[in-house]
């Protein structure tokens, strides 16, 4: 029975029980299991795009304060708060910074085989983040739609870029009085336009095990033509006729799509060999 995964989200702080060190012993030769010491909880940069996914917090490294994309569920709104408004000496760099409340954190979606995703607000009743073809940016669907549909784009240096369907990119703007908001409807990607954006340690290794998945279920097979002309090509008491011919035909066929249109047209020229 698959084990239900907690949604709870956890930041900096609290207390998280560590698991235990196990030893094995087998034949009087002792070895070690050491379990992973980086917390499933750990907040890390992603290294590609398929890797963001799960409680994801936002930031921008705007001068003279760094901020963090946010969502007021009381007032309904994206708020974009300064990360050094309760600065001490000792406050952090910007990349070693994590949430330190639940409205900084954004819940990515994506639907399998995908490259967009989706932001739902990680508070209140869980809105997307949405942007129409004005550029403006909302979060007060609670449907997903074209509109709610990101593809990050991961650049060079680690940051992030966010293009919406209308193919503009989410960017920080400075707006009458010296505040901030998202707009969505930047051409190109500038400073503006990039974002550090961090996910959990045991999402990025989640996207890494499906990744083998699909690269083991992709690789092809060994074709076992006697087996294979035994279930198809059989006729006359169940007798199997094997060709002689290079299987590199049946692979090629296999990979294109069309195995049994390959199988068949062998079927036809085996019998009309046999009474030649």
């Amino acid at each position: 029975m698959e084990k239900v995964r907690s949604t709870q989200l956890k930041f900096k702080g609290d207390k998280i029980k560590k698991k235990r060190k196990r030893e094995h012993h087998n034949e009087g030769s002792a070895s070690k299991r050491v379990d992973e010491d980086e917390d499933p909880e750990t907040w890390v940069l992603p290294e590609n795009a398929t890797e963001i996914r799960g409680p994801t917090f936002i930031t921008h490294p705007s001068d003279p304060s760094p901020i963090s994309v946010n969502f007021d569920s009381t007032r309904n709104k994206i708020i974009l708060s300064s990360l050094d408004k309760d600065s001490t000496s000792d406050t952090p760099p910007l990349l070693e910074r994590t949430p330190t409340e639940v409205a900084q954190v954004w819940v990515t979606t994506r639907v399998a085989g995908s490259a967009t995703i989706n932001l739902r607000t990680g508070t209140g009743e869980g809105k997307f983040l949405s942007c129409d073809k004005h550029g403006i940016v909302s979060a007060f669907r609670e449907a997903r739609g074209p509109e709610e549909e990101w593809t990050p784009v991961l650049l060079p240096d680690g940051m992030v870029a966010f293009m919406n369907v209308y193919e503009n990119y989410l960017s920080v703007d400075e707006v009458a009085g010296g505040s901030l908001e998202l707009r969505g409807d930047s051409e190109e990607v500038g400073f503006r336009e990039r974002f550090w954006l961090k996910i959990q340690s045991k999402y990025k290794k989640e996207a890494h095990e499906e990744k083998k998945k699909r690269e083991a279920g992709s690789e092809l097979t060994v074709i076992d033509e006697t087996s294979t002309n035994h279930v198809h090509q059989a006729w006359g008491a169940g007798r199997s006729v094997v060709s002689q011919e290079d299987k590199r035909e049946l692979k090629r066929a296999r990979k294109e799509g069309r195995l049994a249109e390959a199988l068949l047209d062998r079927r036809a020229k085996l019998k009309s060999d046999r009474f030649c």
